[in-house]
């Protein structure tokens, strides 16, 4: 039966194991969370030694996983044997390994708390094994999650652990780091060890905690072209420029992007009230006098002629074109254009 993270998590830890687990899909955070919590609670230390089994999907078929599975176990209520990487078993699509599949998964040992991490990548959902998998296990399906969705990801990651974060620091997080959740939890987990009893997370948080410098980053770049404030644009390309691992080309053009089609959207929408852009803005609302003033700094067709500049600069920065431009060189062009307008027949 198909079933949410929180879901499963929450039967865990009330101890209502089941005998087979099948975690598959594009997001791996929740297989290894769900694994990684079994693996850790489901017997008591002193029992682990006979049986907890780790197998690799690489260096086993499915004919030894189930002989794992099938065991008894020794001095103890229950054992558990996981599979890593569950899709790379060779025979796991295979006819005869979907055979022994469905024998087992029909009449599983009861004892046994078989767990399946099967990553980046689902059952075939026409497929008998896949129907089987569905009715007979605890199915966990993860997708990885859109940009627009990591913000209440992030907030309620932190809410479950008694915390609270401002908007602004959740917009850092998220536009930084990205979708990618294993590393967000790594980041925050990270900088709540130094978080004081009762503190709020804040940027000035962030910044000191996730390797963002407070002065010289994409946010502030951004918030410097907007403004026009050509010497502090000219600062943070030189800081840029003098710590290229801290602040690689390709994930600031991607920030980049995305400010610029957000600014495209509000430009096609009729009413730009501070009310309709903070709505249309959802999670970025308390950014919406900061988009009011871009929408007037760059016009509708300069927007759609940065948001060019960008896709030509993003190919330049992977060797597609532009001969040998470094990515300083790179992005100081883009911002030149981004600051000074050239006819359009120019500029393509």
């Amino acid at each position: 039966m198909s079933q949410t993270p929180e879901g499963i998590l929450e039967q865990l830890k009330k101890r209502q194991f089941a005998p087979v687990y099948f975690l598959q899909g594009e997001e791996p955070f929740y297989i290894d969370l769900i694994a990684d919590y079994i693996e850790a609670n489901a017997l008591q230390e002193h029992e682990k030694g006979f049986n907890q089994v780790l197998i690799y999907g690489k260096d086993a078929d499915v004919a030894t996983v189930l002989l794992q599975a099938k065991r008894f176990p020794m001095m103890a209520e229950r054992q558990v044997v996981i599979v890593k990487e569950a899709q790379s078993i060779p025979d796991i699509e295979r006819e005869e390994g979907i055979k022994q599949l469905e024998a087992y998964l029909q009449n599983p040992l009861p004892s046994t708390i078989l767990v399946f991490c099967y990553k980046h990548k689902t059952l075939d959902g026409r497929k008998s094994l896949a129907k089987l998998v569905g009715k007979h296990t605890v199915l966990l399906t993860t997708k990885k999650l859109y940009e627009n969705q990591v913000p209440t990801w992030i907030t309620g990651y932190l809410k479950e652990k008694g915390l609270q974060i401002s908007q602004k620091a959740v917009l850092l997080l998220s536009e930084y780091i990205g979708a990618d959740l294993s590393r967000l939890a790594n980041e925050i987990d990270k900088l709540l060890l130094n978080l004081k009893p009762g503190q709020t997370i804040d940027e000035r948080v962030v910044q000191e905690n996730v390797g963002i410098s407070k002065e010289y980053n994409i946010f502030e770049l951004q918030t410097a072209l907007i403004g026009q404030d050509a010497l502090k644009v000219h600062r943070i390309i030189g800081y840029f420029e003098s710590n290229p691992k801290n602040n690689p080309l390709i994930p600031n053009l991607s920030l980049l992007f995305s400010f610029f089609t957000k600014l495209l959207v509000l430009h096609m929408n009729k009413d730009k009230s501070e009310a309709a852009v903070k709505k249309s803005l959802g999670n970025r609302s308390f950014l919406a006098k900061e988009y009011i003033h871009a929408l007037r700094v760059f016009p509708a067709q300069r927007t759609i002629d940065i948001i060019h500049f960008i896709r030509v600069s993003d190919l330049q920065v992977k060797g597609i074109s532009g001969g040998n431009m470094s990515d300083a060189e790179i992005l100081r062009e883009l911002v030149f254009k981004i600051m000074h307008p050239v006819p359009r027949a120019l500029a393509y």
